[in-house]
């Protein structure tokens, strides 16, 4: 009687309930895997983070010189600290000022108890640095209106300090943005990128005539290199303002009317010109003067009125 033996792997069942148990072995495992995998990144970021991090702690504590020769490996690192620290001091500066400006322009302190008087709210950004802060009101406006200006010129990678932006202010402020960047890039240009001082760029500053004319909406480059050539003499400072199209479509016309009173076929502006300029200093005869005296009177009179009118 022969034996019969089974040789499967037991009920029909037991391949599906097999496949299952598997099948959630590996999720587990996928599961754990990301997990450890988070872990491990959200590990990573938190020690960049904490390496980036700024704080007083990580600059190291003044000690005496290990020798009077070269530095110890321990006093390259503490130096490199400190380098990094005075450097931070740069940043900072311009990021408190563009803190600031943002905070004063969106009157974020505004629902901010005082601090001495909790009845009521900062009026000022001014009042919420000084109380806030220990941010002294001059501080505070020169820290608002230098930040633009260090910002444009470290995006550029030029390494600029607060003392150097500081004596750019005053050409922001009476240019524009594009004209203070471009008063440091000629200083660059100029004595090199790494010679730049806050002496040469106030020195530089002061030549700038009184009466110089810069359109701001032009790049610093080009602003430079008009700037130098007002300094070296080779440009007016003041650029004579460009003549309307209709004046000098009438001057043509009346060019036309000369030529045909001498009978010629056309009279040159540049003639025109010059007889103009002739008429105009002619001492005995004040006619042409007197013409452009009226009309310059009256220009400003207008300009006068229609600045009136503005501040009303």
């Amino acid at each position: 009687m022969s034996e019969k033996f089974d040789l499967g792997w037991g009920d029909e069942d037991e391949p599906q309930e097999t496949a299952n148990t598997l099948t959630a072995v590996d999720t587990g495992r996928d599961e754990k895997h990301q997990q450890t995998q988070a872990t491990l990144i959200a590990e990573h970021v938190a020690a960049a983070v904490e390496e980036v991090r700024p704080g007083l702690d990580k600059i190291p504590d003044p000690v005496e010189p290990a020798g009077e020769g070269e530095l110890t490996p321990e006093e390259e690192e503490r130096l490199a600290l400190c380098d990094q620290g005075i450097e931070l001091h740069k940043t900072a500066w311009f990021m408190a000022g563009k803190s600031l400006d943002t905070m004063a322009t969106g009157r974020l302190f505004r629902r901010t108890p005082h601090k001495l008087e909790p009845e009521r709210f900062y009026a000022t950004i001014e009042e919420w640095a000084l109380v806030e802060k220990g941010i002294s009101v001059s501080k505070c406006n020169q820290y608002r209106a230098a930040w633009p200006v260090g910002e444009v010129l470290m995006a550029r990678g030029y390494d600029t300090n607060p003392g150097q932006v500081r004596e750019l202010v005053p050409v922001k402020n009476a240019y524009g943005l594009n004209a203070a960047v471009a008063v440091y890039v000629l200083v660059a240009d100029t004595w090199g990128k790494d010679n730049v001082t806050a002496k040469r760029l106030e020195e530089t500053r002061k030549l700038m005539p009184g009466d110089l004319k810069l359109e701001d909406d032009e790049d610093p480059d080009t602003l430079a290199k008009t700037i130098k050539g007002v300094l070296l003499g080779e440009l007016p400072a003041s650029p004579a303002p460009a003549i309307p199209p209709a004046v000098t479509q009438a001057v043509d016309r009346r060019a036309v009317d000369l030529a045909n009173a001498f009978n010629r076929s056309r009279i040159p502006r540049s003639e025109v010109q010059l007889r103009l300029l002739e008429a105009f200093a002619d001492p005995k005869d004040t006619t042409v003067y007197d013409a452009v005296l009226e009309r310059m009177q009256k220009a400003e009179q207008a300009a006068k009125k229609a600045a009136r009118k503005a501040l009303k």
